[in-house]
């Protein structure tokens, strides 16, 4: 017979352990905080040793608590998948969170051909730019922008972010003609309209470019959440937008927006498919990353070889 505390106390500890507040832990399990105090200590005295410092409203693991979530978190998680795959509706159901700009500019456009090889899934897409608590939601896979490095989560690249100033024909002819027809050079840009202002995006391309930022206040403007709203604002006309080609290469071919330098500056960022590794064998997760990783890859190396995202 295994001698193991309630499994509610150590449920409680684990959320405790991993947030490292209990406000956030209560939250996470729709109780009290002061109910899961009770539980962690309860906890304690259990196991006869201290698992958090607690000083001035804050708590912190101590040594032993640290040792214990690591195998604790991962028991959860093995508990959660073999459940989930008793779940026959859960199987059924494909559900994607990914940023409002990679919904709307890519795979909004494609998931369809997905669903019609794949007929007995549903799925649904959350674009929503805040990252995913994949242990208290019921999203299963989720394409983020970054460098990769999420703990605890398996992640594989999909393709390079860039960033390049883009704006509409009108504006830019207008720039030309009240600046004698002359090209528009990258130092030019600091004084120009913003589609969102103060862009750090901005900032690093004309780093690169070594142009020098002054050091004044900033103007106060709008700030948009996603290169859908900063392209649409750009094709009517309301200044430079930092975009990604690759997103934007149909309204560029087709003259809705141009490009009025060929560079691009990139921090190393990329787009990703990042996924609760406990998960990673659940038929329907390895069926998606199996469509969406060759898809993404060769339509951005397409797009390369065309040199739709070096057209200026």
């Amino acid at each position: 017979m295994r001698k193991l505390p309630p499994l509610s106390a150590v449920r409680v500890f684990e959320a405790a352990a991993r947030h490292e507040h209990f406000t956030a832990a209560a939250e996470e399990l729709g109780m009290t905080q002061a109910a899961v105090s009770y539980q962690i200590r309860a906890l304690e005295d259990r196991v006869g040793v201290k698992l958090f410092e607690r000083s001035k409203g804050r708590v912190r693991l101590t040594e032993a608590g640290r040792r214990l979530l690591s195998p604790l978190t991962d028991a959860f998680d093995r508990m959660d998948g073999a459940f989930a795959a008793l779940r026959t509706d859960d199987e059924n159901m494909l559900s994607i969170s990914t940023t409002s700009t990679f919904a709307n500019t890519w795979l909004a456009w494609r998931i369809g051909g997905f669903q019609m090889e794949h007929p007995q899934l549903a799925v649904k897409l959350d674009a929503n730019n805040a990252l995913i608590d994949f242990a208290s939601s019921d999203v299963d896979v989720a394409i983020r922008a970054g460098m990769g490095d999420w703990p605890g989560l398996h992640a594989q690249r999909l393709f390079e972010i860039d960033y390049t100033p883009i704006c509409s024909p009108w504006f830019l002819e207008q720039w030309q003609a009240e600046h004698g027809g002359r090209a528009m050079e990258p130092a030019d840009l600091i004084d120009l309209p913003q589609v969102s202002n103060n862009d750090p995006w901005l900032h690093q391309w004309l780093a690169d470019r070594g142009v020098e930022i002054p050091d004044r206040p900033r103007r106060p403007g709008i700030q948009l959440d996603s290169q859908t709203a900063e392209g649409t604002a750009a094709m009517a006309g309301r200044g430079i937008a930092m975009l990604t080609p690759f997103f934007w290469r149909y309204d560029l071919t087709e003259g809705r927006l141009v490009r009025p330098f060929k560079e691009v500056s990139s921090r190393g960022w990329g787009y990703w498919v990042v996924i609760p590794e406990h998960r990673r064998q659940s038929p329907k997760i390895k069926r998606f990353c199996e469509w969406l990783l060759p898809t993404a890859r060769a339509d951005h190396e397409a797009a390369t070889t065309a040199g739709l995202r070096e057209a200026a």
